[in-house]
């Protein structure tokens, strides 16, 4: 755990009720988040480590084969992670044969990332049961509670540029 600062003192006397609407924070959904993410990504996690890979690698090859020709610069970007973090997990990727790393058409020293025959399948192999999840959850319900969701969604990120 991370240290107090000094406007929170640790006390060592213990709290023996469970925190309920302290505040009114909604526990529930929070509860719920880490639920349906600890199960959304099970599945994935399981195929990756197969392979000896976790969920960098996963994020890595998803956005690659959802943007290919995607930069290192705007991958770093859209993950907001550091370049060391990246270096690892891409170099792994490139070694295994599902990411292919090329110079850019213009700029040579650009760096563009498509992904390879197999990181495609890779990645479909990931996202398809999570796709059996999200149309399980959407199960009974209309087009327009679908748009709500994306709209939760979209309101729990942090502002995207586009």
């Amino acid at each position: 755990m991370g240290r107090m600062t000094s406007e929170r003192k640790a006390t060592t006397e213990f709290c023996d009720q469970p925190l309920t609407d302290e505040g009114g924070i909604d526990f529930e959904i929070i509860e719920g988040f880490f639920f349906a993410y600890r199960d959304f990504i099970s599945d994935p996690d399981a195929i990756l480590e197969s392979s000896g890979f976790g969920r960098a690698h996963h994020r890595v090859v998803h956005f690659v084969n959802r943007e290919p020709g995607l930069t290192v610069a705007d991958l770093l970007e859209t993950l907001k992670i550091t370049k060391q973090s990246l270096a690892r997990v891409l170099k792994q990727l490139i070694d295994s044969g599902y990411i292919r790393q090329m110079a850019g058409p213009e700029d040579r020293r650009q760096r563009k990332l498509y992904p390879t025959r197999s990181g495609r399948d890779l990645a479909l192999a990931l996202a398809q049961p999570q796709q059996v999840r999200i149309e399980r959850a959407f199960e009974g319900m209309s087009a327009e509670d679908r748009k709500a969701v994306t709209r939760f969604l979209a309101g729990m990120q942090n502002a995207r540029q586009e």
